[in-house]
């Protein structure tokens, strides 16, 4: 059975019903506009045919990217002890996504509406993002997307980009007590060293 509507206690959703229906692009916003564990999981399932299946296809390509201290235990990154990651790993995982097109066009979106479906209304949805967000005092219009997240585990994690003169950064930050904080270190000065990621 799909397991697209489990709802962890606390995890971030946007209430998809049993049964309601999706695109796969309305599920890409929800996923990174809104945290919405659920899509994570029918995306998942829809693509490899279970969640487990697709998190080893997680697994595979995190390897095939150079990742070395990564291991995917879920699909949307819930806490789980088998589930974890390193900065330099996620900026690998950034890069990467950053070469797709379509995923480019869905992160650096900070409004989206998910038209009504069989069961739902439809939903508004906003950035979770305080960079991409302008009404936030962390806004940064520099920011071409990225990913929050939060679990009492790992605390506030982000991973993000920036294009500035041409060029492309990505910062990311781990076990943040205050999400606040970090994102106020990232504004991006002209470096006088550029760090490579190999």
């Amino acid at each position: 059975g799909s397991e697209m509507c489990i709802r962890d206690r606390g995890a971030s959703n946007i209430e998809i019903q049993p049964g309601e229906k999706l695109s796969m692009e309305d599920s890409l916003y929800a996923i990174l506009l809104m945290s919405a564990n659920e899509a994570c999981n029918g995306v998942a399932e829809h693509v490899a045919g279970s969640i487990d299946n697709f998190v080893a296809m997680m697994n595979q390509k995190a390897k095939e990217l150079g990742c070395t201290h990564t291991h995917f235990a879920n699909a949307s990154g819930l806490p789980d002890e088998n589930h974890y990651s390193s900065a330099h790993d996620l900026a690998k995982i950034m890069r990467a996504c950053l070469r797709n097109k379509r995923f480019r066009q869905v992160m650096k979106c900070s409004n989206y509406k998910i038209p009504a479906t069989n069961l739902s209304e439809a939903r508004v949805m906003h950035t979770h993002m305080p960079l991409m967000a302008k009404e936030s005092n962390l806004y940064y219009a520099d920011c071409i997307g990225g990913k929050t997240g939060f679990s009492t585990d790992a605390q506030h994690t982000l991973v993000t980009a920036a294009e500035r003169n041409g060029r492309t950064y990505i910062a990311v930050t781990m076990r943040a007590a205050d999400l606040g904080i970090n994102l106020s270190l990232i504004h991006i000065s002209e470096p006088t060293r550029h760090a490579q990621i190999s």
